[in-house]
């Protein structure tokens, strides 16, 4: 039986150059979606999967966001004394339990290859999940979770992954699709390979590596001595590709929507879509859009 899932990795340190001069003083992790920040929709996810431990990968001015899972005292005790009860149930349901929580740095931009690695003695010697944030995925049954469940049948690695238009192969990383595996709706498959963004023309298939990711510990010895690739950063596919060679790894593809947060048109969109499904404010919100749509 494999080994259950317990930890997830969240690589925060990125700078967020794309959303200047929003992040100058703010990391692009706590830009919100609606009224919950970036970060909070991954832990939510991680938390709906059954994941007991969330290691922060942070850097210089995350401060806010090691904050941002804390306890407020002051803004507890003023919630409570004006009697603004569900707010403070919010706040509290959101919190994660007192010592579920870690914080690493990563002192220099050098990848994500690098990035999960700084994290290897938090993890330790067990299986883990990895959730980029800036991919906020939108689905009934949250991605991880589903992730999660194939794992318990098949071990090794799992990467969920998912459709780009052909022609966009060459911005993502992609897989080669191997022997189906028996997943319910039928969307998982054995990877055959893997390819840091191909060209279209020899691309294995259209099914990109979208930010969630279930690895084995065997991965930080292979990050250990992992050499600079693309963009002269320590990519986490190539140290897959390597691992490839002695473990499993399986691809689940991701039925749901999938906002790339760490640009302005994902991010955006992401608001849109997350605005029209909340009860409080969907009739509101989309009077508003008409009006700007001149509909």
């Amino acid at each position: 039986m494999s080994q259950r899932i317990r930890k997830a990795v969240f690589p925060v340190a990125g700078l967020g150059t794309r959303f200047l001069p929003a992040t100058k003083a703010m990391p692009k992790e706590m830009l919100t979606v609606v009224d919950r920040p970036v970060i909070q929709y991954a832990v939510d996810e991680a938390r709906a999967a059954g994941i007991e431990h969330f290691i922060f990968v942070t850097g210089r001015n995350k401060g806010v966001i090691e904050d941002h899972f804390d306890v407020q005292v002051e803004l507890e005790a003023t919630l409570e004394a004006r009697g603004k009860t569900e707010a403070l149930e919010e706040l509290r349901r959101d919190l994660p339990p007192a010592g579920s929580s870690s914080f690493t740095r990563q002192q220099f931009p050098l990848g994500l290859g690098h990035a999960v690695w700084c994290a290897r003695d938090l993890v330790g010697n067990e299986p883990f999940a990895l959730l980029l944030p800036d991919m906020v995925m939108k689905s009934e049954t949250p991605c991880l979770a589903n992730m999660c469940s194939l794992y318990e049948r098949t071990g090794g690695n799992i990467l969920s992954v998912e459709q780009c238009a052909p022609e966009f192969t060459h911005r993502y990383g992609i897989v080669g699709v191997g022997d189906d595996v028996q997943d319910g709706g039928g969307s998982a498959f054995k990877i055959s390979e893997m390819v840091e963004k191909p060209d279209p023309s020899v691309a294995p298939s259209n099914l990109f590596i979208n930010g969630r990711y279930i690895l084995q510990p065997e991965i930080f010895d292979i990050l250990s001595r992992q050499k600079a690739g693309a963009g002269n950063e320590i990519q986490i596919t190539d140290a897959m590709v390597e691992l490839m060679s002695e473990q499993s790894f399986f691809g689940q593809e991701f039925h749901g929507q999938t906002f790339d947060c760490g640009s302005k048109i994902g991010f955006l969109a992401a608001n849109v879509a997350f605005a029209l499904d909340r009860e409080d404010i969907e009739s509101g919100f989309r009077a508003e859009l008409d009006i700007i749509l001149g509909l």
